[in-house]
């Protein structure tokens, strides 16, 4: 397997993306390529000696953070997503994972891939620890504004996702809303509700954050502009709890023997709270497998995310995700034009 790993991605790059390059290259067996500038990327290369299994391509160009997506995606051709995503398109590498700008991504990934056959829409794709597990929640930030077509086509996505990556049977899908009644939810939410519900997915309806949390669901739907709150709103209590237990367990000297004594039960905890466990979100939709990480990424993050850009391939996740929109829109068609 190879795994394309944008080398200029991160805040920090390259010295988290060359680290992880050669980590996940131990632990997995693949051959990762490092795409980004090679003068960068070679002034952390000094005190690596095995430097098998990684291969460099040089990118002249790197997509800033701050650079407008569309825009600089066109004008930087040569940028790193760029050439690392033509990799992917040519079939030199079987994944692309980035920890750069989320627009940037989107926009590369559209231009140099298109979207599969019947998607409007692709969206960012997020694991969301849950009780006794994880729920995959989309859209997270791809797309602020949608169309309740584009729910119903991101409620198939999920719930492939979720088939093939999690290995749910029959996932349970959900729409965000503020309550539980049919009649709940804003606009996009009132008119998804019926096209989700005729869809053949195994739908439970509408679900508040406390089902999502709970577990209930396995696949959870909302528009990019909700799904983004409510990913850097878990993050930020997630975080809130974790130093107030670190502050309350070292106040004292009984405190600290009482922590040291959870110490695994608070370490397990940790690790399902922490994003760098997931790593990245996949662009479900794009004729590609294409996965997005959090700009803060270390070099433990980027391994994760190769790690699940791995798990995709493996799961034969694109092969997948194409048949199954064929099959479901094929039967969708009139429900979708009527609405």
């Amino acid at each position: 397997m190879r795994i394309v790993l944008d080398a200029m991605g991160s805040d920090n790059h390259p010295a988290p993306e060359v680290q992880a390059a050669f980590q996940a290259h131990q632990l997995f067996g693949d051959e990762i390529i490092l795409v980004g500038h090679q003068d960068r990327i070679n002034s952390h290369l000094s005190g690596i000696h095995d430097r098998r299994g990684v291969r460099i391509i040089h990118a002249e160009e790197t997509l800033e953070m701050t650079d407008k997506p569309a825009e600089n995606a066109r004008r930087k051709s040569q940028n790193s997503m760029a050439v690392g995503i033509d990799l992917l398109k040519s079939g030199e590498a079987e994944a692309f994972v980035t920890a750069g700008n989320t627009g940037g991504a989107m926009a590369t990934a559209l231009f140099h891939l298109g979207r599969l056959r019947g998607v409007k829409r692709p969206a960012l794709t997020g694991l969301f620890p849950v009780k006794n597990g994880y729920c995959v929640v989309l859209d997270i930030g791809a797309n602020a504004d949608c169309k309740p077509e584009y729910l119903l086509q991101f409620a198939i996505l999920g719930a492939i996702y979720a088939e093939k990556v999690l290995g749910k049977d029959n996932p349970r899908v959900g729409l965000l809303s503020n309550g539980e009644e049919p009649g709940k939810g804003n606009e996009l939410v009132k008119a998804a509700f019926p096209l989700i519900a005729q869809s053949g997915l195994n739908f439970i309806g509408n679900v508040e954050g406390k089902e999502l949390f709970g577990g209930h669901a396995d696949v959870v739907i909302t528009d990019g502009f909700t799904g983004n709150i409510l990913l850097k709103s878990s993050e930020a209590v997630a975080k809130l709890i974790t130093d107030l237990l670190r502050q309350e367990l070292t106040r004292s000297a009984r405190t600290k023997v009482g922590a040291l004594l959870a110490k695994p039960a608070f370490s397990s905890i940790r690790r399902m709270m922490d994003p760098a466990e997931v790593g990245a979100a996949p662009l479900l939709g794009i004729n590609g497998l294409v996965f997005v990480g959090h700009g803060r990424s270390d070099a433990r993050a980027l391994v994760s995310a190769i790690r699940v850009a791995r798990q995709a391939v493996q799961a034969n996740l694109l092969s997948a995700l194409r048949d199954a929109i064929q099959e479901r829109l094929a039967t969708l068609q009139p429900i979708t034009e009527k609405g």
